[in-house]
Protein backbone atom coordinates (compact mmCIF):
# COMPACT_ATOMS: atom_id res chain seq x y z
CA UNK A 1 0.00 0.00 0.00
CA UNK A 2 1.05 3.60 -0.46
CA UNK A 3 0.85 6.29 2.18
CA UNK A 4 0.70 10.05 1.67
CA UNK A 5 0.71 12.66 4.42
CA UNK A 6 -0.62 16.18 4.23
CA UNK A 7 2.62 18.20 4.68
CA UNK A 8 0.78 21.09 6.30
CA UNK A 9 -0.91 19.13 9.05
CA UNK A 10 -0.22 16.41 11.58
CA UNK A 11 -2.24 13.39 12.58
CA UNK A 12 -3.95 12.91 9.23
CA UNK A 13 -2.79 10.25 6.80
CA UNK A 14 -4.07 9.17 3.43
CA UNK A 15 -3.54 5.44 3.03
CA UNK A 16 -4.43 3.81 -0.24
CA UNK A 17 -5.10 0.09 -0.29
CA UNK A 18 -2.97 -1.88 -2.70
CA UNK A 19 -6.04 -2.55 -4.83
CA UNK A 20 -6.61 1.16 -5.29
CA UNK A 21 -2.93 1.65 -6.07
CA UNK A 22 -3.03 -0.92 -8.85
CA UNK A 23 -1.82 -4.13 -7.21
CA UNK A 24 -3.52 -6.92 -5.30
CA UNK A 25 -3.99 -6.27 -1.56
CA UNK A 26 -2.51 -8.52 1.05
CA UNK A 27 -5.67 -10.08 2.39
CA UNK A 28 -6.44 -12.49 5.21
CA UNK A 29 -9.19 -14.05 3.11
CA UNK A 30 -9.65 -14.52 -0.62
CA UNK A 31 -12.05 -11.96 -2.06
CA UNK A 32 -13.84 -12.15 -5.38
CA UNK A 33 -11.78 -10.08 -7.90
CA UNK A 34 -14.96 -8.54 -9.32
CA UNK A 35 -15.98 -7.55 -5.80
CA UNK A 36 -12.61 -5.88 -5.22
CA UNK A 37 -12.87 -4.05 -8.55
CA UNK A 38 -16.35 -2.80 -7.72
CA UNK A 39 -15.22 -1.54 -4.34
CA UNK A 40 -11.77 -0.25 -5.23
CA UNK A 41 -12.95 3.30 -5.90
CA UNK A 42 -14.88 3.59 -2.66
CA UNK A 43 -13.17 5.86 -0.17
CA UNK A 44 -13.88 5.96 3.56
CA UNK A 45 -12.54 8.51 6.05
CA UNK A 46 -11.77 7.13 9.51
CA UNK A 47 -11.91 10.24 11.67
CA UNK A 48 -11.40 11.29 15.27
CA UNK A 49 -9.69 10.41 18.52
CA UNK A 50 -10.28 6.67 18.27
CA UNK A 51 -8.15 4.45 20.47
CA UNK A 52 -5.51 2.69 18.36
CA UNK A 53 -4.41 0.84 21.49
CA UNK A 54 -7.54 -1.32 21.19
CA UNK A 55 -7.85 -4.04 18.55
CA UNK A 56 -11.36 -2.97 17.47
CA UNK A 57 -10.46 -0.04 15.20
CA UNK A 58 -7.41 -1.81 13.81
CA UNK A 59 -9.60 -4.76 12.77
CA UNK A 60 -12.16 -2.46 11.11
CA UNK A 61 -9.52 -0.55 9.15
CA UNK A 62 -7.80 -3.73 8.02
CA UNK A 63 -11.10 -5.27 6.99
CA UNK A 64 -11.99 -2.27 4.83
CA UNK A 65 -8.59 -2.31 3.15
CA UNK A 66 -8.75 -6.05 2.59
CA UNK A 67 -11.92 -5.42 0.58
CA UNK A 68 -10.07 -2.96 -1.64
CA UNK A 69 -11.56 0.16 -0.08
CA UNK A 70 -9.38 3.24 0.11
CA UNK A 71 -9.05 4.46 3.69
CA UNK A 72 -8.14 7.96 4.83
CA UNK A 73 -7.16 8.11 8.51
CA UNK A 74 -7.59 11.53 10.10
CA UNK A 75 -6.65 10.94 13.70
CA UNK A 76 -5.09 12.39 16.85
CA UNK A 77 -3.60 10.19 19.58
CA UNK A 78 -5.17 11.07 22.93
CA UNK A 79 -5.38 7.64 24.60
CA UNK A 80 -1.67 6.81 24.74
CA UNK A 81 -0.86 5.25 28.12
CA UNK A 82 -4.53 4.88 29.15
CA UNK A 83 -5.29 1.15 29.05
CA UNK A 84 -8.32 1.24 31.37
CA UNK A 85 -10.17 4.55 31.03
CA UNK A 86 -12.11 4.02 34.24
CA UNK A 87 -8.84 3.97 36.16
CA UNK A 88 -7.63 7.52 35.35
CA UNK A 89 -6.51 8.43 38.87
CA UNK A 90 -6.52 11.89 40.41
CA UNK A 91 -7.92 15.23 39.30
CA UNK A 92 -4.61 16.41 37.87
CA UNK A 93 -4.29 13.36 35.59
CA UNK A 94 -7.92 13.69 34.51
CA UNK A 95 -7.52 17.39 33.75
CA UNK A 96 -4.33 16.82 31.76
CA UNK A 97 -5.96 14.09 29.73
CA UNK A 98 -9.17 16.13 29.29
CA UNK A 99 -7.20 19.06 27.91
CA UNK A 100 -5.28 16.80 25.53
CA UNK A 101 -8.55 15.29 24.35
CA UNK A 102 -10.52 18.51 23.82
CA UNK A 103 -7.61 20.43 22.28
CA UNK A 104 -7.35 17.80 19.54
CA UNK A 105 -10.69 18.73 17.96
CA UNK A 106 -10.10 22.15 16.34
CA UNK A 107 -7.29 20.77 14.19
CA UNK A 108 -9.19 17.57 13.39
CA UNK A 109 -12.29 19.47 12.29
CA UNK A 110 -10.28 21.84 10.11
CA UNK A 111 -8.43 18.96 8.50
CA UNK A 112 -11.68 17.17 7.74
CA UNK A 113 -12.81 20.12 5.63
CA UNK A 114 -9.58 19.85 3.62
CA UNK A 115 -9.86 16.11 2.93
CA UNK A 116 -10.45 14.90 -0.64
CA UNK A 117 -13.87 13.64 -1.76
CA UNK A 118 -15.03 10.50 0.01
CA UNK A 119 -18.11 8.31 0.32
CA UNK A 120 -18.59 7.88 4.07
CA UNK A 121 -17.00 8.64 7.45
CA UNK A 122 -16.31 5.98 10.06
CA UNK A 123 -16.07 7.19 13.66
CA UNK A 124 -14.11 4.66 15.70
CA UNK A 125 -14.36 3.68 19.35
CA UNK A 126 -14.26 5.68 21.68
CA UNK A 127 -16.00 8.27 19.48
CA UNK A 128 -19.01 9.40 21.49
CA UNK A 129 -17.98 13.06 21.29
CA UNK A 130 -16.38 12.70 17.86
CA UNK A 131 -19.67 11.79 16.20
CA UNK A 132 -21.45 14.85 17.63
CA UNK A 133 -18.72 17.30 16.69
CA UNK A 134 -18.32 16.03 13.13
CA UNK A 135 -22.06 15.71 12.54
CA UNK A 136 -22.65 19.24 11.13
CA UNK A 137 -19.53 19.16 8.92
CA UNK A 138 -20.34 15.71 7.53
CA UNK A 139 -23.88 16.91 6.88
CA UNK A 140 -22.45 19.96 5.10
CA UNK A 141 -20.44 17.67 2.83
CA UNK A 142 -23.34 15.26 2.39
CA UNK A 143 -21.51 12.27 3.86
CA UNK A 144 -23.09 9.61 6.10
CA UNK A 145 -21.57 9.01 9.53
CA UNK A 146 -20.96 5.40 10.51
CA UNK A 147 -20.42 5.35 14.27
CA UNK A 148 -18.76 2.33 15.81
CA UNK A 149 -20.41 2.77 19.20
CA UNK A 150 -19.09 -0.71 20.11
CA UNK A 151 -20.38 -0.37 23.67
CA UNK A 152 -22.60 1.96 25.67
CA UNK A 153 -20.85 4.38 28.02
CA UNK A 154 -24.05 4.69 30.03
CA UNK A 155 -24.33 0.93 30.42
CA UNK A 156 -20.62 0.52 31.19
CA UNK A 157 -20.29 3.31 33.76
CA UNK A 158 -23.73 3.17 35.39
CA UNK A 159 -25.18 -0.31 34.98
CA UNK A 160 -22.18 -2.62 34.62
CA UNK A 161 -19.25 -1.18 36.57
CA UNK A 162 -21.54 0.81 38.93
CA UNK A 163 -19.11 3.75 39.05
CA UNK A 164 -22.03 6.17 39.52
CA UNK A 165 -25.64 5.56 40.54
CA UNK A 166 -28.57 5.86 38.13
CA UNK A 167 -29.74 8.95 40.01
CA UNK A 168 -26.41 10.75 39.61
CA UNK A 169 -26.38 13.76 37.24
CA UNK A 170 -23.49 12.15 35.33
CA UNK A 171 -25.71 9.14 34.58
CA UNK A 172 -28.34 11.41 33.03
CA UNK A 173 -25.68 13.24 31.05
CA UNK A 174 -24.23 10.01 29.67
CA UNK A 175 -27.67 8.78 28.67
CA UNK A 176 -28.56 12.03 26.89
CA UNK A 177 -25.14 12.08 25.20
CA UNK A 178 -25.58 8.60 23.73
CA UNK A 179 -29.22 9.24 22.81
CA UNK A 180 -28.11 12.21 20.70
CA UNK A 181 -25.06 10.42 19.25
CA UNK A 182 -27.32 7.62 18.00
CA UNK A 183 -29.28 10.23 16.05
CA UNK A 184 -26.20 11.88 14.59
CA UNK A 185 -25.09 8.65 12.93
CA UNK A 186 -26.61 7.14 9.82
CA UNK A 187 -25.46 3.69 11.02
CA UNK A 188 -24.66 2.60 14.58
CA UNK A 189 -22.19 -0.29 14.65
CA UNK A 190 -22.36 -2.72 17.57
CA UNK A 191 -20.41 -5.89 18.37
CA UNK A 192 -23.32 -8.36 18.67
CA UNK A 193 -26.97 -8.50 17.62
CA UNK A 194 -27.90 -8.91 21.29
CA UNK A 195 -26.07 -5.69 22.10
CA UNK A 196 -27.71 -4.03 19.12
CA UNK A 197 -31.16 -4.79 20.52
CA UNK A 198 -30.11 -3.12 23.78
CA UNK A 199 -29.14 0.04 21.87
CA UNK A 200 -32.35 0.07 19.83
CA UNK A 201 -34.57 -0.42 22.89
CA UNK A 202 -32.64 1.80 25.30
CA UNK A 203 -32.01 4.78 23.04
CA UNK A 204 -35.12 4.48 20.88
CA UNK A 205 -33.55 3.98 17.44
CA UNK A 206 -34.77 1.80 14.59
CA UNK A 207 -33.32 -1.70 14.55
CA UNK A 208 -32.54 -1.19 10.85
CA UNK A 209 -30.09 1.57 11.81
CA UNK A 210 -27.97 -0.85 13.84
CA UNK A 211 -25.29 -3.01 12.21
CA UNK A 212 -23.59 -5.93 13.93
CA UNK A 213 -19.87 -6.21 13.33
CA UNK A 214 -18.19 -8.90 15.40
CA UNK A 215 -15.02 -7.87 17.24
CA UNK A 216 -12.89 -10.14 15.08
CA UNK A 217 -9.17 -10.57 15.47
CA UNK A 218 -5.80 -9.57 14.04
CA UNK A 219 -4.41 -12.55 12.11
CA UNK A 220 -0.82 -11.35 12.27
CA UNK A 221 -0.98 -11.34 16.10
CA UNK A 222 -3.27 -14.32 16.79
CA UNK A 223 -2.78 -17.49 14.76
CA UNK A 224 -2.66 -21.27 15.31
CA UNK A 225 0.42 -22.88 16.81
CA UNK A 226 2.94 -24.18 14.27
CA UNK A 227 2.24 -27.65 12.91
CA UNK A 228 3.66 -30.29 15.22
CA UNK A 229 3.73 -27.94 18.23
CA UNK A 230 2.89 -29.88 21.39
CA UNK A 231 2.78 -28.12 24.74
CA UNK A 232 1.96 -31.20 26.76
CA UNK A 233 4.06 -33.20 29.15
CA UNK A 234 2.33 -36.15 30.76
CA UNK A 235 3.88 -35.20 34.08
CA UNK A 236 2.62 -31.56 33.94
CA UNK A 237 -0.70 -30.20 35.12
CA UNK A 238 -3.46 -29.36 32.63
CA UNK A 239 -3.16 -25.57 32.20
CA UNK A 240 -6.06 -23.12 31.84
CA UNK A 241 -5.34 -19.49 30.92
CA UNK A 242 -7.35 -16.31 31.53
CA UNK A 243 -6.13 -12.88 30.45
CA UNK A 244 -7.82 -9.48 30.45
CA UNK A 245 -8.86 -6.49 32.51
CA UNK A 246 -10.34 -7.28 35.90
CA UNK A 247 -13.85 -5.91 35.38
CA UNK A 248 -17.26 -7.21 36.55
CA UNK A 249 -18.35 -8.87 33.31
CA UNK A 250 -15.28 -11.13 33.36
CA UNK A 251 -16.41 -12.80 36.59
CA UNK A 252 -12.86 -13.60 37.69
CA UNK A 253 -14.01 -14.56 41.17
CA UNK A 254 -15.50 -17.68 39.58
CA UNK A 255 -12.08 -18.65 38.23
CA UNK A 256 -10.48 -18.29 41.66
CA UNK A 257 -13.21 -20.39 43.28
CA UNK A 258 -12.99 -23.05 40.54
CA UNK A 259 -9.23 -23.21 41.05
CA UNK A 260 -9.81 -23.99 44.72
CA UNK A 261 -12.32 -26.71 43.81
CA UNK A 262 -9.73 -28.42 41.57
CA UNK A 263 -6.72 -27.80 43.78
CA UNK A 264 -5.52 -31.41 43.94
CA UNK A 265 -6.76 -32.65 40.58
CA UNK A 266 -3.82 -31.89 38.28
CA UNK A 267 -5.25 -28.63 36.92
CA UNK A 268 -3.30 -25.34 36.90
CA UNK A 269 -5.01 -21.96 36.52
CA UNK A 270 -3.17 -18.89 35.21
CA UNK A 271 -4.42 -15.29 35.42
CA UNK A 272 -2.90 -12.42 33.46
CA UNK A 273 -4.20 -8.89 33.99
CA UNK A 274 -5.27 -6.18 36.39
CA UNK A 275 -7.96 -3.50 36.64
CA UNK A 276 -10.95 -2.26 38.58
CA UNK A 277 -11.50 -5.43 40.64
CA UNK A 278 -7.87 -6.36 41.21
CA UNK A 279 -8.10 -5.52 44.91
CA UNK A 280 -11.18 -7.70 45.44
CA UNK A 281 -9.59 -10.58 43.53
CA UNK A 282 -6.38 -10.26 45.54
CA UNK A 283 -8.41 -10.48 48.76
CA UNK A 284 -10.30 -13.54 47.52
CA UNK A 285 -7.06 -15.29 46.57
CA UNK A 286 -5.64 -14.51 50.01
CA UNK A 287 -8.79 -15.94 51.63
CA UNK A 288 -9.01 -19.16 49.60
CA UNK A 289 -5.26 -19.59 48.97
CA UNK A 290 -5.57 -21.93 45.95
CA UNK A 291 -2.15 -23.48 45.46
CA UNK A 292 -2.82 -24.20 41.76
CA UNK A 293 -3.43 -20.57 40.71
CA UNK A 294 -0.76 -18.19 39.41
CA UNK A 295 -1.35 -14.47 38.73
CA UNK A 296 0.76 -12.14 36.58
CA UNK A 297 -0.17 -8.47 36.36
CA UNK A 298 0.43 -8.21 32.60
CA UNK A 299 2.37 -9.46 29.58
CA UNK A 300 3.11 -7.57 26.34
CA UNK A 301 0.20 -7.77 23.89
CA UNK A 302 2.40 -9.25 21.16
CA UNK A 303 3.38 -12.10 23.51
CA UNK A 304 -0.18 -13.16 24.34
CA UNK A 305 -0.40 -15.58 21.43
CA UNK A 306 2.59 -17.53 22.80
CA UNK A 307 0.92 -17.80 26.20
CA UNK A 308 -2.29 -18.96 24.51
CA UNK A 309 -0.38 -21.62 22.57
CA UNK A 310 1.32 -22.78 25.78
CA UNK A 311 -2.03 -23.35 27.54
CA UNK A 312 -4.04 -26.55 27.21
CA UNK A 313 -7.26 -24.51 27.10
CA UNK A 314 -8.30 -20.88 27.57
CA UNK A 315 -11.04 -19.08 29.47
CA UNK A 316 -13.55 -16.49 28.31
CA UNK A 317 -15.91 -14.61 30.65
CA UNK A 318 -18.13 -15.79 33.50
CA UNK A 319 -19.80 -12.65 34.91
CA UNK A 320 -23.52 -12.36 35.60
CA UNK A 321 -24.05 -8.71 34.66
CA UNK A 322 -26.49 -7.80 31.90
CA UNK A 323 -23.58 -6.56 29.80
CA UNK A 324 -21.90 -9.96 30.08
CA UNK A 325 -24.99 -11.43 28.38
CA UNK A 326 -24.69 -9.02 25.44
CA UNK A 327 -21.01 -9.06 24.47
CA UNK A 328 -18.38 -11.42 23.10
CA UNK A 329 -15.00 -10.16 24.37
CA UNK A 330 -11.80 -9.80 22.36
CA UNK A 331 -10.27 -12.81 24.06
CA UNK A 332 -12.88 -15.23 22.66
CA UNK A 333 -12.04 -14.22 19.08
CA UNK A 334 -8.32 -14.29 19.82
CA UNK A 335 -8.52 -17.76 21.33
CA UNK A 336 -10.47 -19.01 18.31
CA UNK A 337 -7.90 -17.50 15.93
CA UNK A 338 -5.09 -19.05 17.99
CA UNK A 339 -6.67 -22.48 17.78
CA UNK A 340 -7.05 -23.30 21.48
CA UNK A 341 -9.98 -25.02 23.26
CA UNK A 342 -12.28 -22.60 25.08
CA UNK A 343 -14.48 -22.54 28.18
CA UNK A 344 -16.79 -19.52 28.53
CA UNK A 345 -20.25 -18.55 29.77
CA UNK A 346 -23.29 -19.60 27.77
CA UNK A 347 -24.96 -16.30 26.84
CA UNK A 348 -27.25 -15.03 24.07
CA UNK A 349 -24.34 -13.13 22.55
CA UNK A 350 -21.88 -16.02 22.50
CA UNK A 351 -24.52 -18.23 20.85
CA UNK A 352 -24.37 -15.87 17.84
CA UNK A 353 -20.88 -17.24 17.20
CA UNK A 354 -20.36 -20.54 19.05
CA UNK A 355 -22.03 -23.88 19.60
CA UNK A 356 -20.84 -26.40 22.21
CA UNK A 357 -18.52 -29.12 21.00
CA UNK A 358 -15.39 -30.97 22.09
CA UNK A 359 -13.28 -27.80 22.03
CA UNK A 360 -15.96 -25.28 23.11
CA UNK A 361 -17.60 -25.75 26.50
CA UNK A 362 -20.37 -23.31 27.41
CA UNK A 363 -21.37 -23.14 31.07
CA UNK A 364 -23.87 -21.13 33.14
CA UNK A 365 -22.56 -17.65 34.09
CA UNK A 366 -21.44 -17.13 37.67
CA UNK A 367 -21.10 -20.85 38.41
CA UNK A 368 -17.65 -21.86 39.71
CA UNK A 369 -18.82 -25.45 40.22
CA UNK A 370 -19.76 -25.72 36.54
CA UNK A 371 -16.45 -24.12 35.58
CA UNK A 372 -14.52 -26.62 37.70
CA UNK A 373 -16.53 -29.46 36.13
CA UNK A 374 -15.80 -28.22 32.60
CA UNK A 375 -12.11 -27.91 33.46
CA UNK A 376 -12.03 -31.50 34.76
CA UNK A 377 -13.79 -32.75 31.62
CA UNK A 378 -11.26 -31.04 29.35
CA UNK A 379 -8.38 -32.29 31.49
CA UNK A 380 -9.74 -35.84 31.18
CA UNK A 381 -9.80 -35.44 27.39
CA UNK A 382 -6.12 -34.59 27.74
CA UNK A 383 -4.14 -35.63 24.71
CA UNK A 384 -7.24 -36.15 22.55
CA UNK A 385 -7.68 -32.35 22.35
CA UNK A 386 -6.31 -30.74 19.16
CA UNK A 387 -2.75 -29.50 19.55
CA UNK A 388 -2.74 -26.77 16.90
CA UNK A 389 -5.94 -25.44 15.25
CA UNK A 390 -8.97 -26.40 17.33
CA UNK A 391 -11.29 -24.02 15.41
CA UNK A 392 -10.16 -24.48 11.80
CA UNK A 393 -13.69 -24.18 10.38
CA UNK A 394 -14.63 -21.15 12.49
CA UNK A 395 -11.40 -19.17 12.26
CA UNK A 396 -12.04 -17.66 8.78
CA UNK A 397 -15.27 -16.11 10.13
CA UNK A 398 -13.42 -13.99 12.70
CA UNK A 399 -10.88 -12.46 10.31
CA UNK A 400 -11.15 -8.73 9.47
CA UNK A 401 -12.43 -9.17 5.92
CA UNK A 402 -15.22 -11.45 7.17
CA UNK A 403 -16.46 -9.37 10.11
CA UNK A 404 -16.81 -6.16 8.05
CA UNK A 405 -18.55 -7.78 5.07
CA UNK A 406 -22.08 -6.78 6.13
CA UNK A 407 -20.96 -3.27 7.04
CA UNK A 408 -19.49 -2.80 3.56
CA UNK A 409 -22.91 -3.53 2.05
CA UNK A 410 -24.16 -0.39 3.81
CA UNK A 411 -21.54 1.88 2.26
CA UNK A 412 -22.74 4.19 -0.52
CA UNK A 413 -21.77 3.26 -4.03
CA UNK A 414 -18.53 4.87 -5.09
CA UNK A 415 -19.05 8.49 -6.03
CA UNK A 416 -15.45 9.65 -5.69
CA UNK A 417 -13.13 10.08 -8.69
Amino acid sequence: MTVARDPESTGCTLTRSAAAAGSAPQSDAALDPTQQQAQSRRRVVVWGTYDLGKPRIRVLIRGLRDHGIEVIECHRHVWDGVDDKSQLAGWSAQLRWGWRWLSAYPGLLLRYLRLPPHDAVLIGYLGHLDVLLLWPLAKLRGKPLIWDAFLSLYNTVVEDRCLVSKGHPLASLLFAWEWLACRAAATVVIDTATHGRYFAETFGIAASKVQRVFVGTEPDLFYPAPHGFDRRDKDCAFTLLFYGQFIPLHGIENIVQAAKLTERQGISWQLIGTGQQAGAIRSLIAELAPSNLHWESWVPYARLVHRIHAADACLGIFGTTAKAQRVIPNKVFQIIASGRPLITADTPAVRELLVPNAVVRLIPPGDPVALASAARAMAEQGRTLPVDDAHAALRPKVLPSAVVSDLIKRLPQAATP
